[in-house]
């Protein structure tokens, strides 16, 4: 399928008509993203319904994570709400250079996205959190798939995250195995901490996770921008990601046309904010809970008005 057509029928697909506001700037629809992750969901819905509210033709599209930048760099997809520094840096700083896509802040949630292991396995492992007692322990975490390599279960292949680079670099002897979704990731997380199994796989903040389970990420060597830019920079002086992930904000991003032609939606974008208790609150509802990602986002929207009014009063 060309990605017109993935376009075309992602919009057919998940369209939602909204009354539209005399007092919007025009009437044609703005693009939301939509990925594969409750949290993006989340902030997804909650933003798209407080510019319905203001009167906006929403439309959520589905795109992958760091390929939607074709989109928004065109004009065909318009809002982006969460681009993490941890994993999608780069992909949004290349955007932006376009002159095409542009910042319009951080969410307020501060994002960890790494290595991490169950608080059990340092019994196992005694050399953890450091990164150097991998090694030592790969057996432990090895499958019948991996062995004699132990096994790192990463996210989605979407995510990024460049871990197959850093495992070469720092000479882990492991094996990057993907989860096929956000879902999968987790439930082998649960069923390895009920039956104390050995596991080391990709968790992030914020989620529920990190509060639900007694664990660890693993220290690697601290990230710096040089680290995955200059090959001569820390332990390996042959190649770059000889560290761990970066940390910090999640953005909001879209396309430059955005402000033009939906002013009133770009200021409210750019204002909107929400913490990482908040939403790892709510993703546990969806995802241990069970309830609707509509529903818990329409709950945000009608308890929160105080606080929204204000986004799209400016």
């Amino acid at each position: 399928m060309t990605y017109e057509k993935f376009i075309t029928a992602s919009l057919l697909a998940l369209t939602v008509a909204a009354p539209v506001s005399a007092d919007v700037e025009n009437t044609d629809p703005i693009r939301m993203t939509m990925h594969d992750w409750t949290g993006q969901l989340l902030t997804t819905r909650i933003m798209g319904g407080v510019l319905e509210e203001a009167g906006y033709n929403i439309e959520y599209v589905q795109a992958d994570y760091i390929a939607q930048f074709a989109g928004l760099q065109s004009g065909d997809l318009h809002v982006a709400m969460e681009i993490w520094a941890t994993t999608g840096q780069e992909a949004m700083d290349d955007a932006i250079a376009t002159g095409n896509v542009v910042s319009f802040g951080p969410t307020g949630m501060q994002a960890i996205e790494d290595w991490w292991y169950p608080a059990y396995m340092e019994e196992q492992c005694p050399g953890l959190p450091d990164w150097q007692a991998l090694n030592d322990c790969a057996n432990l975490f090895a499958t019948a798939e991996t062995a004699p390599f132990g096994r790192y279960l990463g996210g989605p292949v979407t995510w990024g995250g460049f871990d197959e680079e850093r495992i070469e670099a720092l000479e882990l002897d492991f094996e990057v195995v993907h989860a096929g979704t956000d879902a999968a990731l987790f439930a082998e997380l649960e069923s390895a901490y009920q039956r104390q199994a050995p596991i080391v796989l990709w968790v992030y903040a914020p989620h529920w996770a990190v509060a639900r389970y007694e664990g660890n990420f693993v220290e690697f060597p601290t990230y710096e921008a040089a680290c995955y830019t200059d090959p001569s920079w820390g332990i390996n002086p042959d190649m770059a990601y000889d560290c761990g992930k970066p940390r910090g904000d999640i953005y909001k991003v879209g396309w430059a046309g955005l402000a033009e032609n939906w002013p009133g939606a770009a200021a409210a974008i750019e204002a909107f904010t929400i913490d990482n208790a908040t939403m790892g609150d709510m993703v546990g509802r969806v995802d241990l809970g069970g309830e609707d990602i509509e529903a818990v986002a329409a709950e945000w929207i009608a308890e929160n008005e105080a606080t929204w009014s204000a986004w799209i009063s400016n």
